[in-house]
């Protein structure tokens, strides 16, 4: 059911930019997700520094900080015991970004006087927001304002504006405030739970606050789950006329007022550092001193050398992450912003995850989902592999509670991971769509065994990620149990189809807990044959049984794969066929996404897909598939499936690209691409979709170039799409740099760095080395 809408262009077709250059209230919304600025900790929506006086719910002037986050009590009008207890929701933290201009007695606003010229920017190789506008008050007086900002990824706790204004044909007064906004709030849910929290009432208690000279911060606790945040700015003013400074103090807002008696010509610079700090990476008591230091720091260093390290990391980034394309322009800017976006949204501290909006926005409540290893961790573990390990760290800083919350669910050993969490407590408060995704095991342990797969790391699975491998492949046993034919069962699981819920066998489930079961019994005995001493040392500390490898091996060899004989497919679980099929001829297009009209139970009683399942399980298990078996499962499951999710059409595209569904892997891949830029879901004001960010670069690399790692092995099998003259692509696999580059008629294979690389193309078996670092094929 891919969409044939022709995808709507929101900005001019630039490669490594997004710009506009009008001001719209209709887009504003939308613009602030799409311009938001973010280093993986902090995140800052693209609202304008001066402030917005559009029509109400045309903005959301949001910042916040990955992990930081507040909890409530989950209140159920009839409860059960095992029920996620508390929820954890990102918070909208102090508003830092303020800096207001007065010409006179007159505010600068967009909606007010006349704006002669106006253009904003994003650009992804310098990672700075510009923005620059020649504005006529309504007596007459143009100024020019141009202003810079930046979320620094070499200093987690720091980002930086410059605001700069010219007076054009008059000499005067000009006053510029720079506030720091302690009066935020998040936005409510309502009807749709995609969207924000629910929340009852401000979240963060102000404690303290201080002001003096350039400096000014705000002290706030958090009411339930007991973290102090500190907000902090500091301004200067870099003007060579006459000006003065006035402190000034508002409730919860902070200002420097700077009052200037302006030149005609003459620049004035406010340059404002900002930073947060919270209780959950340092000591409360060190949280003002550190805001002091680093913005000190910081203006000490300067805006400008500030600028020069963003774009130095950026290069560094893009030299290792770049996806080319050529031919398809809107493509390209699609690639690239969602790469960008990937990069400013993910964690990389190993106590932070990244969530389905990143950091732009509130849907979801800033929770972690198995987003991250199924769709996003292999776009970082083949792009910056150091990210990739840290999102592995952050799932073992997890495991207690995960062990904590099997308990809950009655399993005597072992671990379960939640499904929505930040902290790792579970946050579903809806536990057919949530706790019972049981997948979320295997999922981890497939990223676990990619990241070995690419990097070898042994030192990584004696630390950690053996630990999790067994702790959470005892669950499959607690769960699962033998029929009377033999064959292992797992009952009452929800996969990750989600309009679908609490069935018995759900394949894709069953395909990779297997794969789990498999892959844990490997690395016991490996680590039991190779470090004897260390796998001692993993047994005691998890009480491991000696015979409970071979019990998984058993399971995984006898696991009941659900399978349709007269169909010929693989049945997405043991009673989806039996269903009758959804009335899409007679369902109205204003009624998706169907979970928005109609009871889950409704939706249950169908064959209706919300996203890939089983065609889910053709790609991350390629190699149990014959190409025959794909077409057939995906000529069925494509016809039921809404594509509601965001997380669905990346993977029917890469299946259609296989089975040489070419039209139809290319119009997949497009949705997937430009999924945020045309707003396609519409939602994307409420923040990005990471998963799909990741999906386009799985698109290019799984899809269109057909890339495969099967037991250790590197394959491809490229195509190019007609409508492309060429792509290539980078990856990292086995401590060498890979560069693959696509054209008609020919693929070349490039050694980028590394000693030696063995790959195979189309099953052809070719070694990259440095002697003869590049091999060109038909």
């Amino acid at each position: 059911m891919v969409s044939s809408a022709k995808p709507q262009h929101t900005y001019p077709l630039d490669a490594w930019s997004i710009r506009e250059t009008s001001f719209d209230t209709q887009s504003h919304f939308l613009d602030e997700t799409l311009f938001a600025l973010g280093n993986g900790y902090i995140g800052l929506r693209g609202s304008y520094e001066d402030g917005y006086s559009g029509p109400a719910n045309t903005t959301l002037d949001g910042s916040y900080l990955n992990g930081f986050y507040e909890s409530e009590t989950i209140h159920y009008p009839e409860t059960a015991y095992g029920l996620a207890k508390t929820n954890q929701f990102m918070l909208n933290v102090p508003n830092g970004k303020g800096i207001s201009l007065w010409i006179d007695d007159e505010r600068f606003d967009l909606l007010h006087g006349t704006v002669e010229q106006y253009e904003r920017s994003l650009d992804f190789r310098t990672g700075v927001l510009l923005r620059k506008v020649l504005w006529t008050s309504s007596k007459g007086q143009r100024v020019s304002i141009v202003s810079r900002r930046v979320v620094c990824f070499e200093h987690k706790h720091l980002y930086a504006i410059e605001y700069t204004v010219t007076p054009l044909n008059f000499s005067g007064k000009v006053r510029l405030v720079a506030s720091l906004d302690g009066a935020v709030r998040n936005i409510e849910a309502g009807d749709d739970p995609r969207i924000g929290s629910a929340v009852s009432g401000p979240a963060l208690q102000l404690v303290d606050s201080q002001q003096e000279d350039d400096f000014s911060a705000l002290l706030h606790h958090t009411s339930n789950s007991g973290f102090a945040l500190v907000s902090a700015t500091a301004s200067k003013l870099d003007y060579s006329g006459t000006h003065t400074l006035r402190l000034l103090k508002n409730g919860q807002r902070l200002e420097q007022s700077y009052e200037v008696q302006a030149i005609e010509g003459l620049a004035i610079r406010l340059t404002k550092f900002g930073s947060y700090f919270s209780s959950r990476d340092y000591p409360a008591k060190e949280l003002m001193y550190r805001s002091r230091d680093t913005l000190a720091q910081a203006q000490a260093t300067g805006f400008a050398e500030l600028l020069l390290e963003q774009e130095q990391y950026l290069a560094n980034f893009w030299q290792q992450a770049d996806v080319e394309i050529a031919g398809d322009d809107a493509l390209q800017q699609g690639i690239h912003f969602n790469q960008f976006h990937l990069l400013q949204s993910v964690g990389r501290d190993g106590k932070t995850n990244i969530s389905a909006k990143g950091v732009t926005g509130e849907g979801y409540e800033g929770h972690y989902f198995w987003d991250t290893e199924i769709y996003i961790f292999p776009f970082f573990l083949y792009s910056k592999p150091e990210i990739a390990k840290k999102l592995l760290e952050y799932r073992y800083a997890g495991l207690e509670q995960a062990r904590q919350r099997a308990r809950q669910m009655s399993h005597e050993r072992g671990a379960l991971y939640p499904w929505r969490t930040i902290a790792g407590e579970e946050c579903s408060a809806y536990f057919p769509a949530g706790t019972a995704q049981y997948h979320i095991n295997a999922d981890i342990a497939y990223s676990i065994k990619l990241y070995f797969e690419a990097t070898g790391d042994e030192d990584y699975l004696i630390q950690s990620g053996a630990e999790i491998l067994m702790e959470t492949a005892r669950i499959w046993l607690g769960i699962g149990s033998y029929d009377r034919e033999g064959r292992f069962c797992i009952n009452q699981v929800t996969g990750p189809d989600e309009y679908t819920a609490l069935v018995n066998n759900n394949y894709y489930t069953n395909a990779m807990a297997r794969l789990h079961l498999n892959f844990a019994a490997d690395v016991a005995e490996r680590i039991a044959a190779k470090q004897p001493e260390q796998f001692a040392r993993i047994a005691a500390l998890m009480g491991l049984d000696a015979a409970e490898p071979a019990a998984w091996r058993r399971a995984a060899q006898l696991m009941n794969l659900p399978y349709d004989a007269a169909l010929q497919i693989h049945a997405q679980d043991d009673s989806f066929l039996s269903k009758k099929v959804w009335d899409f001829a007679n369902t109205p297009k204003e009624k998706y996404p169907l979970l928005l009209n109609y009871h889950p139970m409704v939706i249950y009683r169908h064959q209706v897909c919300k996203q890939a399942d089983v065609v889910l399980a053709l790609l991350l298990l390629s190699d149990e598939f014959s190409k025959e078996d794909k077409k057939r499962d995906f000529d069925y499951y494509e016809p039921l499936t809404t594509h509601d999710s965001s997380l669905s059409s990346c993977i029917y595209s890469i299946i259609a690209s296989e089975i040489g569904y070419h039209e139809q892997a290319y119009d997949f891949f497009m949705e997937t691409a430009r999924l945020d830029l045309d707003n396609t879901h519409g939602n994307t004001h409420y923040g990005v979709h990471t998963a799909a960010m990741a999906g386009t670069w799985m698109g290019v690399a799984y899809g269109f170039a057909g890339m495969r790692v099967v037991k250790g092995a590197l394959r491809f099998a490229p195509t190019l799409p007609t409508q492309w003259q060429h792509y290539s692509f980078k990856i990292h696999f086995q401590g060498a740099l890979l560069e693959v580059r696509v054209e008609p008629g020919r693929t070349e294979y490039r050694l980028l760095q590394g000693e030696t690389l063995r790959l195979s193309h189309r099953g052809e078996e070719i070694t990259l080395t440095l002697s003869a670092p590049v091999k060109s094929l038909a």
